[in-house]
């Protein structure tokens, strides 16, 4: 009686078998197999192993490039870092005033929300964007302006405390939106610095509300980032942080607005860490022998990994288990980088044989950048599958 069961299982088990064999390669939306996707190394190899030639994906990145806004000195950074460099307050920032001995103006302010310093018996004092010593010209000013002094007095106008400040990033960053910078949070509060004259912060930079929006993408055009102050727009060239040189990472202000252009193609030169990139991506990671029954089993929430900003596809590979193992039954996996475009927000997915592009001598052709939010899934090799029809073929023996 068992006879037939079992040729109809075996039965069943070929036409498995031949059914995997012929799953159809993923399709995309964009040309990515041509190279014409977010990255070149997205495409499908054209030759076979013993015809790899030179690196190409590189040239074919850049080829697509707009020439950068800021030229080769940066259009306009000098004059845009002179006029926004130094310490600037902004509104809610806390200000310790000294005029003197005199007790009538000396203490602690804070910038109010239109931007001014309001000490008693004189009108507001712009504050917002300004700096110290020009604060200090115009109280000088004013007391003189107003009968109580007849020469300057001794003035001081220092920063007590920084609040943070809240601006809108846009353009080529993975997050654009509005974020909030700066500031420290209650209980990390030092009480000797809150009782110390003067403060300090690098929270406000330009650099962490980049990072605060995701950081710059691949495609961004640093040499031109675009801060725009009230009714003036500064040009900024950031493309000497990637070489250690940081001195256009101004001060910003509550209400600036931030514009990172593109230059509409992917530079490899910025897949790299700096104070401007994301901190890290995050890659959601599959590695299962089967689909499992329950989240818990598949471990839902701990398979998502941090991996530094500049990794590859063969390095996440590498960490979750796909390549290696018994030659006989491990090799020949395959796996599949689940990615987004992110200028187009069109999802794209690229399947590769992870063994065939080890052994590739042009393997960085066609090795791909992780993008934060990218996601591989790992596929078992024909052994593994054999097994796996095995064990289901002796289920439907019982």
């Amino acid at each position: 009686m068992k006879k037939p069961l079992r040729n109809g299982t075996a039965i069943l088990a070929i036409l498995s078998l031949s059914g995997c064999a012929q799953i159809d390669p993923p399709d995309n939306l964009e040309p990515v197999a041509s190279g014409d996707g977010y990255q070149a190394q997205y495409r499908e190899p054209e030759v076979s192993r013993s015809e790899a030639g030179f690196l190409l994906s590189q040239t074919m990145n850049e080829s697509r490039c707009r020439p950068a806004a800021g030229g080769t000195g940066g259009k306009g950074a000098g004059t845009a870092q002179a006029a926004l460099a130094g310490e600037r307050f902004t509104r809610n920032d806390l200000v310790n005033v000294r005029v003197g001995d005199d007790e009538t103006f000396n203490g602690d302010y804070v910038i109010s929300r239109d931007g001014t310093l309001k000490l008693p018996f004189l009108s507001p004092i712009r504050a917002q964007g300004r700096t110290a010593i020009q604060i200090e010209d115009d109280i000088a000013a004013k007391l003189i302006a107003e009968d109580f002094y007849s020469d300057r007095p001794r003035l001081s106008v220092r920063a007590a405390d920084f609040a943070s400040v809240t601006v809108g990033v846009s353009g080529a960053v993975f997050e654009p939106k509005a974020v909030e910078i700066g500031g420290v949070p209650g209980d990390e509060v030092d009480s000797r610095r809150q009782g110390a004259l003067g403060a300090s912060t690098e929270a406000r930079n330009l650099s962490a509300a980049l990072r605060a929006a995701g950081g710059v993408r691949p495609d961004a055009d640093i040499s031109a980032v675009e801060v725009r102050r009230g009714s003036s727009l500064y040009l900024l060239d950031m493309r000497g942080v990637f070489e250690g040189q940081n001195a256009v990472d101004i001060m910003l202000l509550t209400g600036d607005q931030v514009h990172v252009p593109s230059r509409g193609c992917f530079q490899e030169d910025l897949m790299r860490p700096s104070p401007i990139s994301p901190p890290g991506v995050t890659l959601f990671l599959s590695n299962l022998t089967q689909p499992a029954a329950g989240n818990a089993l598949s471990a839902i929430g701990r398979e998502v990994r941090e991996f530094p900003y500049g990794t590859r596809y063969l390095q996440a590979v590498v960490d979750t288990n796909c390549v290696g193992g018994a030659r006989a039954t491990s090799a020949h996996r395959s796996s599949v980088l689940f990615s987004r475009n992110p200028v187009t927000q069109v999802s794209v997915v690229i399947e590769r044989r992870i063994e065939d592009l080890l052994r590739r001598a042009d393997r960085d052709d066609y090795d791909p950048f992780l993008l934060p939010g990218d996601a591989i899934a790992c596929y078992d090799s024909t052994i593994t599958n054999l097994g796996e029809v095995g064990r289901l073929i002796g289920a439907f023996n019982y």
